[in-house]
Formats: C-alpha cells, structure tokens, sequence
C-alpha cells in the first residue's frame, strides 16, 4: 500500500510521529506546507493518506485543508491524527476525537490520539503565553478540583510523554 503522511509540528512530538509512522509503513513523508505546493494530481497514486497535526483549542492544526481535500479522496484510506498534551488515559481525549470528525466524515476516515507533551524552548511567543497564562489561571483559581491542580502542575514545565506504541492503532487501521 503506497502510503503518503502530511504534518505539521510547532515543537516537533508530531513530526516524531510522522517520522515513526513513515518508517513503520514504508511511507512518504511531506510537511503540510510541501502538500499545500503540489497539484492535486500528486496525490492520485496514493493508497493511503494520513494526516497529522497537534491539538490546539477544540480543533487539529491544519485539519482544514486535509478535511477540504479528504472528499475527493474517500476511494483511499484515510486518517488523521493529533499529538497532544494530555495523557491519553484523560477522559476529555476521547470526548475532543469525537468531535473532531461530521458523522459523513467518520464513514471514511478515522481519527487518532498520540500523547506528546510541551517544549517551551521551541514554541512560539503566542502558544507559550497562552499555554502559561492558562497554567497561571489554573494555580489561582479559587475551589479548582484535583483534575485542574493536576494539569496546572503538569503544564507549568516542558515534559515528554510521546511513546512509538500510541502509533500501532493507526498501522493496524491503514494495514487492514
């Protein structure tokens, strides 16, 4: 199966999953920005065409473009994956995927979770305000329940999480 991986990464835990999914599948592999140049003819003799982007506020980085162009594509198998902070065991990862994919969506394609983590050295002014300004937030907020302490402890710092086995369930999809 010729298979084509498309991502983006602003600190570099999805382009680590880009890069291991590629060598699991034998894969060609293309930023977001390479796949936005070339004509929509370059992606006919794909099979399989897989996306990847990070969680940002209720959405997948870069997702527009894979969900404009995934309708012409719905004669290949089709996934999307995003790399986020929280652990994957956090129940408001799953509630965050099924939203991510419209009903018609979910007939043809499937999404996925990778737990990555947060490196403040490598991201950008905005995220990394946000991002401290929300863990700030969360430190001072007033009765927080255990879940919120938990994750303001957690995002006050860069830490890794990311593990090569969160891509299995997205081989075993692609290679069924």
């Amino acid at each position: 199966m010729k298979t084509l991986i498309i991502y983006t990464s602003q600190t570099g835990f999805t382009k680590k999953y880009a890069q291991w999914l590629a060598k699991e599948m034998e894969a060609d592999i293309i930023t977001i920005q390479e796949a936005k140049n070339n004509k929509k003819e370059y992606f006919d003799n794909y099979d399989a065409i897989v996306y990847g982007g990070w969680a940002m506020a209720g959405s997948i980085v870069g997702s527009k473009w894979y969900f404009q162009r995934a309708t012409a594509w719905k004669d290949k198998k089709l996934a999307l994956f995003c790399v986020g902070a929280s652990p994957e065991a956090n129940p408001d990862v799953e509630e965050f995927l099924n939203t991510i994919l419209t009903e018609e969506q979910k007939t043809y394609m499937k999404v996925f979770y990778c737990q990555g983590g947060i490196d403040y050295s490598k991201m950008k002014t905005p995220s990394k305000l946000a991002m401290k300004a929300f863990a700030s937030t969360l430190k001072k907020k007033k009765n927080a329940s255990q879940k919120e302490k938990d994750m303001a402890e957690m995002i006050s710092h860069s830490y890794d999480i990311s593990d090569k086995k969160y891509i299995e369930p997205i081989v075993k999809y692609l290679k069924q």
